[in-house]
């Protein structure tokens, strides 16, 4: 058996205290490979090499991979921070949890935004399709498409999703919800024209999410952004979103991803995807699903995007860049 002698590794404590790789993917919530593939490919960090070839890394290697995942998380690409400093790093954090803070604009900011939501509960509840329906189109009808999105929307699916994880809801009426808000959607989008000189954006769900919702009302800011916007709709295997990506000449591809099931297989179809499609078409993940693997996206070139809002900063940029 091989003894490593303690003095071959920093002492803790010192400034290049020695963490193995375990630990650092402990503490920051990224992936061992995430780890491997921002070092190699990025130089995100430069950890110490133990005797048989193991990573060390430094308190502050491990602070400044926290800051890139957060990072990350709110959108921003792995090739663009990990060169920057860690201070620098550290601010971009602070100006991105600043903007969420005061992107989340409160139901009560616009009247009858709360009645809204808590009259469409209720019907949800009662299974009252056709006055679910009407109350709805009128919302959208009387406060427009972003506000509708993000005042009544979103907190309609939440105040829904949170009752029937608490067992006080039934499937029924969380798929009422979920279907008339689609359609309603899906209808606004389809309604703006197309524009000559527009840019064009794919929306779909990859293969195997079924949940149209997400894409959905991501096409629908879209469109209001200007875009011309190709709905594919749920559960698209990446060489048919390629295909189609490449037919209509877009510039983004956005796709829902709500649940994620299967690591391997979400991040063996964005990573075909990736493959398929040229540099100069960005991919753009959204959804619970992709959250939950910011970084492992980020390794393979794909954005990830946590909130419409962000979503819309993102076209903007792209569209003016």
């Amino acid at each position: 058996m091989q003894i490593v002698s303690m003095t071959a590794l920093p002492p803790l404590g010192s400034e290049r205290a020695g963490h193995p790789i375990a630990v650092v993917a402990e503490r920051t919530g990224l992936s061992q490979d995430v780890l491997r593939v921002w070092e190699r490919r990025y130089g995100a960090v430069q950890p110490i090499r133990g005797p048989g070839g193991q990573r060390f890394y430094s308190d502050a290697d491990v602070q400044r991979l926290g800051l890139l995942n957060a990072a990350i998380r709110a959108g921003r690409s792995i090739g663009q921070v990990a060169r920057l400093s860690t201070e620098e790093i550290a601010t971009l954090v602070e100006e991105d949890m600043a903007a969420r803070d005061r992107r989340a604009l409160p139901t009560s900011a616009v009247p009858g935004a709360v009645d809204i939501v808590e009259s469409a509960f209720i019907l949800a509840r009662s299974l009252d399709a056709s006055a679910l329906d009407e109350t709805l189109r009128r919302a959208v009808a009387v406060m427009g498409v972003s506000p509708f999105i993000e005042l009544v929307v979103g907190p309609l699916l939440r105040r829904v999703g949170e009752e029937w994880h608490a067992g006080r809801l039934s499937l029924a009426p969380e798929h009422l919800v979920s279907s008339i808000l689609h359609d309603i959607i899906a209808g606004t989008m389809r309604a703006f024209p197309q524009r000559a000189g527009a840019p064009r954006v794919l929306i779909a769900t990859p293969a195997g999410d079924r949940h149209a919702i997400g894409a959905a009302i991501a096409g629908a800011a879209a469109a209001v952004e200007g875009w011309n916007v190709l709905y594919l709709g749920p559960d698209l295997p990446a060489q048919e979103i390629a295909d189609a990506a490449s037919a209509a000449d877009v510039r983004v591809v956005a796709l829902s991803v709500v649940y994620v099931d299967d690591v391997s297989r979400v991040l063996g179809e964005l990573r075909a995807l990736r493959t398929r499609l040229p540099a100069t078409v960005t991919i753009i993940a959204g959804g619970a699903g992709a959250r939950s693997i910011a970084a492992e996206l980020a390794a393979i070139d794909v954005l990830v995007e946590a909130s419409i809002p962000g979503l819309v900063a993102q076209l903007r940029r792209i569209w003016s860049g």
